[in-house]
């Protein structure tokens, strides 16, 4: 089974299987999904393809083993963290690799991702041991009021494809830390990538039932049994809003605790008083972190009239220059989108913004197979009708758009139903106060196009989610508070 390019050394035979209580197993009837190649569609391996009746045993293991998980030393909980970021680290190539391969990203941008996927295991090892509640003398006098932390317990963590380690590590480094059990539903296009970490957790020392993984193509089916399931009490889930929705409704009947990281429509507003030269580089990687194919991903780029031209012909200069191909393949800066339906969404919505009278300052033709690709694409006069603006691209599509005053600006970037990621160039500091009050987004990146830090808080609002994951406030998602009023 699979394909030579997966080595032993990736992701060993064993592993191309279900964790269930601590025992890598097939599907009970033997159903597999194949995981294909998005660079040229081939087949790389299969999976299991669980039922939901193989997520309700999953769940039955992190059940049993979560007074012990809970009751385990919280340094030793953090020392688990420690080796497994220090295994990662040390593996970073192998699993840069898989990636690359299931996913499509280059090489080069998945070994940032592994960097930055390890930094939550780091972080959340060091705060293992500081969760802590709280003691103080009741106001009226006559009792003492304590407060402790526990864990919010068994979890279903559903991630997506487009970051198959670092959306799982951000969900499962604050979970080990605080002491709860996870059942893990990888996405169906990228579930390897999930197994080999679970296997390196196990090698860390992370006990059997404590994280457990089901690969599924009924990722409905699943999440739908579990979440009737009383047992379970939390859900964090990576994906879109529309998906989000009907999660967080499944999960009143048995009233769970929910985090959603859903979509989002960033944009990216770049004034007059603006380093070009940085705004540019700023927008490179705000756009074009995985090909695109990211929530933070700048959606929208609303410049100031007295520079947009100047702006929109560096941008497609640096944009079209990049190397698109295999991620595997040497000098590929641009990889392959997920899968073919990927395309042919970007595709659409680009003719649909020529048609409303948008120009195509580079890329804006899909290439013939094999593989999904799609060019780096830069349009200028787009209309603000244009399904573009308002649909979140998910590839390498730069839509630029002007403003003319401050005002306009926010009121532009603000007019959607989303509240993820911002990005904002400008050198005048009362306007950066400005913006980052007024702006309606959980994330504001000011003269930087990255925002992602395992020490920061993750997530939005409006339609782009709750919950924060990262930084001090991430662990909170995972813990319960007990008040005890002692009498004195």
């Amino acid at each position: 089974m699979g394909d030579s390019r997966l080595t032993t050394s990736l992701l060993a035979e064993q592993h191309r299987a279900l964790l269930i209580g601590g025992r890598w197993q097939p599907a009970a009837d033997g159903a597999t999904l194949d995981v294909l190649d998005p660079a040229d569609g081939s087949v790389l391996t299969a999976v299991p393809d669980a039922s939901p009746g193989e997520a309700t045993q999953a769940l039955d293991a992190a059940g049993a083993a979560q007074a012990d998980w809970a009751a385990t030393p919280p340094r030793e909980r953090g020392e688990i963290l420690r080796r497994a970021f220090e295994l990662l680290t040390a593996r970073a190539d192998d699993f840069a690799l898989l990636m690359s391969l299931e996913m499509g990203k280059p090489v080069a941008e998945a070994k940032g991702e592994v960097t930055y996927g390890a930094e939550f295991f780091r972080w959340y090892a060091e705060e293992a041991v500081r969760i802590h509640g709280r003691w103080m003398q009741a106001p009226a006098g006559g009792s003492r009021l304590l407060t402790i932390k526990k864990p919010v317990g068994p979890c279903l963590f559903v991630t997506p494809w487009n970051f198959p380690l670092a959306m799982g590590t951000r969900k499962v480094g604050p979970a080990v830390a605080a002491g709860c059990t996870m059942v893990i539903k990888p996405a169906a296009q990228t579930p390897l990538t999930m197994l080999a970490l679970a296997a390196l957790l196990e090698e860390a020392g992370l006990p059997g039932g404590v994280l457990n993984v089901v690969t599924t193509t009924d990722s409905g089916g699943l999440s739908t049994a579990l979440q009737a399931d009383p047992r379970l009490r939390k859900l964090s889930f990576t994906g879109s809003t529309g998906v989000g929705k009907r999660l967080v409704a499944q999960s009143a009947d048995q009233l769970q605790r929910v985090s959603m990281e859903l979509g989002g429509n960033a944009p990216f507003l770049v004034f007059a008083d603006a380093d070009l030269e940085a705004a540019v580089d700023g927008a490179m990687l705000a756009k074009m972190r995985n090909m695109g194919e990211a929530c933070t991903s700048a959606n929208r780029f609303l410049v100031h009239v007295d520079v947009a031209e100047e702006f929109a012909q560096r941008l497609a200069e640096r944009m079209g220059g990049l190397t698109v191909g295999r991620g595997q393949d040497d000098g590929v800066q641009v990889g392959p989108l997920i899968d073919d339906k990927a395309v042919d969404s970007v595709d659409a919505l680009v003719r649909d913004a020529v048609d409303a009278g948008a120009r195509v300052l580079v890329g804006g033709t899909r290439p013939d197979g094999p593989g999904y690709f799609y060019p780096p694409t830069v349009l200028v006069d787009v209309p603000r009708a244009a399904a573009l603006s308002t649909e979140e691209i998910f590839g390498p599509v730069a839509p630029i758009t002007t403003f003319s005053t401050d005002e306009e600006a926010i009121a532009a970037a603000n007019d959607t139903e989303y509240g993820l990621a911002s990005y904002v160039y400008t050198r005048d500091l009362a306007r950066t106060i400005r913006m980052a009050e007024a702006l309606e987004f959980g994330m504001v990146g000011i003269n930087t196009g990255l925002v992602s830090n395992a020490a920061a808080p993750f997530g939005g609002m409006k339609a782009s989610g709750f919950g924060r994951e990262g930084g001090f406030e991430g662990i909170e998602e995972y813990l319960e508070t007990t008040y005890v009023a002692l009498a004195t």
